[in-house]
């Protein structure tokens, strides 16, 4: 794809003190599938002669990349380059309806396209090796890409994938039962039993998914900070959205032909996802690993520093594996220099 023609202005990449974007990066605007305009920001790490490759971050539901960008430091500091970017109805990439809050989705099909689109867009910049990292719906979504053939990655780490939803005290065949009958009468774009679940409400005590107190509030100081990143309560769209993605995944046969190292971090005290489909998943994988980090909440990569470092290890073992480094520090196997923006 002609970069010239893929990206727009460079796109604002927002901070606060404590959680600004980290040194080497800059945001771009590029266009999904149906010309939505959509937020990416890619990092160079500094100091670094030659880039060990390319780790590509795609943020859970409600998240943009601002939320990433501790971890986004984390892999910059190991060598790496990295690409984030705003799924389309949340950061600021294209809403989908005029409420903003509305946490939104159409058909899986749409996201699957908009990240096609984002490596084609970024290929001749980002230099190889790449891993792939995501988080619960990012997770799902690399994960249905992975399954649906693309090749270009060497290796995936994947937190918390949103392969089957909790659904409280709720059966999943009476859950399916109303999403289906919202949708028929037209409520697709209404939110969820109601609930528009305004992120500006949260509160630790209730609402926190990491037991890292000082985390969660350097994020709710960026969300004040700018007020457009929120997203609310999902709305039955989404959850439709939800349900299919999880169960197109978890076809074995889709599982199996993945064959590129994959290892799924989970924390054990998961209250949005089931950790035993995860487990489940990744045995059946090509070449899956299953890690189970006790005590921790959905959101691993959030979590205080001992939980994070699970997940840390893990990508430090996957990143040796796919660019190693030889006896003077220099990365072998990265296949591309970098091409300036």
């Amino acid at each position: 794809m002609n970069r010239a023609a893929a990206f727009a202005a460079n796109a604002p990449l927002m901070g606060v003190p404590g959680a600004d974007s980290p040194p080497g990066g800059e945001g771009d605007w590029f266009r999904g599938a149906g010309g939505l305009r959509l937020r990416a920001g890619f990092w160079v790490p500094t100091g670094v002669a030659r880039p060990r490759g390319t780790v590509v971050v795609s943020p859970g539901r409600t998240e943009p990349i601002e939320k990433y960008f501790e971890v986004i430091g984390n892999f910059l500091a190991r060598g790496w380059c990295v690409l984030a970017h705003d799924w389309r109805g949340q950061g600021l990439s294209a809403r989908l309806l005029p409420d903003r809050l509305k946490g939104h989705a159409r058909a899986v099909e749409e996201f699957l396209d908009d990240y096609a689109r984002l490596l084609d867009a970024y290929e001749a910049r980002a230099p190889r090796p790449w891993i792939m990292v995501g988080h619960s719906m990012g997770a799902a979504l690399n994960l249905l890409t992975l399954e649906a053939g693309e090749t270009r990655f060497a290796g995936a780490l994947l937190s918390g994938p949103m392969l089957r939803i909790k659904t409280d005290n709720r059966s999943m065949w009476s859950v399916k039962l109303a999403v289906r009958w919202n949708i028929r009468h037209g409520r697709a774009g209404e939110f969820l039993l109601d609930n528009p679940d305004d992120p500006f409400d949260h509160t630790f005590e209730n609402d926190a998914l990491t037991t890292d107190e000082s985390r969660y509030e350097l994020w709710r100081q960026q969300l004040y900070a700018c007020p457009h990143l929120a997203v609310g309560g999902p709305t039955w769209g989404w959850l439709n959205f939800a349900l299919d993605a999880g169960e197109r995944a978890l076809k074995v046969k889709a599982l199996k032909s993945v064959k590129i190292p994959t290892t799924i971090v989970q924390a054990a005290d998961d209250d949005r996802v089931w950790k035993q489909t995860n487990r489940w998943a990744a045995r059946r994988l090509g070449r899956g690993r299953y890690v189970e980090v006790p005590g921790a909440k959905h959101e691993v990569i959030m979590e205080t520093d001992d939980k994070r470092a699970v997940f840390l290890a893990e990508f430090d073992a996957l990143a040796d594996y796919v660019s190693p480094i030889d006896t003077v520090g220099r990365a072998i196997g990265a296949e591309t220099e970098v091409v300036p923006g």
